[in-house]
Order: structure tokens, then sequence, then C-alpha cells
């Protein structure tokens, strides 16, 4: 089978979805760029299918240039192959994807506003601030569209009323991106319970993205 390793690792990562508590049952989805047959793609979960089932064969390939002949699949793609090809498309460094209706961000993402820079960890998703993607029918060409004009300058979004997406470099980086970005709507709905939060400045925000750059996890 093609790309074994590739489908191991999206499955670890699929259970973990859940065992995380990221996203719960069968929501969210799991990608990483690939190739097959000289075809550039990637690899993505089925649909409808519980990640405690998953099989390497189950695992689906999408090429990036074209909207692959779906219904004759013996696995379907997930809803949101077209948010995945076109992250893919549009963000070079982007290797892998994660997805998640994780708990906090869903709650967020709910009331369609960005965050703001509350916390100095912001900067991991790559701007001064995480943006919330308009919403739009989940599988859609318009929901791709908000996403990718909410990802611009950024490795993460919100989805209103819908949940997460992040990216990295790899399958690791993506999904410890996610869990941050629960982590920081978690905080932030703490923090809107006592009122107001103190926001960082534009200025400090550059600092910190700056800084960020070279920021490892110790």
């Amino acid at each position: 089978m093609k790309n074994l390793d590739q489908r191991n690792k999206i499955i670890e990562y699929s259970l973990k979805l859940n065992s995380t508590n990221l996203s719960p049952l069968r929501s969210g989805n799991i990608s990483m760029r690939s190739k097959e047959a000289e075809k550039d793609g990637y690899l993505i979960t089925p649909s409808g299918k519980k990640y405690e089932s998953l099989k390497p064969e189950d695992i689906v390939f999408m090429g990036l240039n074209e909207e692959e002949k779906k219904n004759e699949l013996e696995n379907k793609p997930s809803s949101e192959w077209r948010f995945h090809r076109d992250i893919y498309i549009n963000k070079k460094n982007a290797e892998a994807i994660v997805h998640a209706h994780s708990p906090h961000a869903t709650a967020v993402s709910s009331h369609g506003k960005s965050i703001p820079p509350f916390h100095y960890m912001i900067a991991l998703a790559g701007g001064e601030d995480i943006k919330c993607a308009e919403y739009a029918t989940f599988g859609t060409d318009e929901l791709s569209s908000n996403i990718i004009k909410a990802l611009e300058n950024r490795s993460a979004c919100l989805m209103s009323n819908h949940g997460q997406v992040a990216f990295g470099k790899n399958l690791d980086q993506a999904f410890e991106l996610a869990q941050e970005i629960e982590n920081i709507c978690h905080q932030y709905t703490i923090a809107l319970k006592l009122g107001n939060p103190k926001i960082l400045s534009f200025e400090e925000m550059k600092k910190v993205l700056e800084k960020a750059k070279d920021y490892k996890k110790g």
C-alpha cells in the first residue's frame, strides 16, 4: 500500500482527536500532503467513519488539481476536503492540517469574532490576533474561501459556529497548534467572565511575533 507510514500517522492522530477531547466522536478531520503516481495531493480521513475503526486503506488520497471522482471512491473523503485542498494550494508550508470541533474554540467561534491579543501566546497562530472565518455551510467552496481569507499570514483560525483549523510543517506541529488554540480559547472564555481583559498593544505583539519565530516549546 502506498504511503503506509503517512496513513498510519493520520490514524494515530485521529485517535488522539478523541482521546484528548480535541474533537469528539466522528467530528473533525486530519490530512497530510502527499503524492501518488506522480500526482501531488493529500491523504485525508474518510467521511462518516469512527476513528477507532480506521484502517490504512480507509484513508483517502485526493489530488490537488482536480475535484476527485468522489462517487467512484470506495471510501468518500471527509466532507471538508475542499478547504484542506485549498490550504495546501495556498499555503506552501502546510504539510499537515488538523480541523477540530474542540469545545472552547467552537464556543468562541459561535460569536463570529476574532480573538484579540489578551495573551501573547496568540502569536503562535502567526498574527496579532486569531481570526474567525465567516460562517458558510460545511463542505462548501464558500467556507473554504472564508477560511483562506482568515488564514492570511496565519497558520490557524476559528471557523464561525463550527470550530477551528490549524496547519503545520508536520502533523505533530499541526496537532500541537490545534491544542494551543483550544487552550487559548479556554483561557479567553475565563477572562471574559471576569470582565473585559487587558489587550496587548500592536507594538508589543510585533515584538512577540518576532520572538515567536524562534519559539520552541521546551
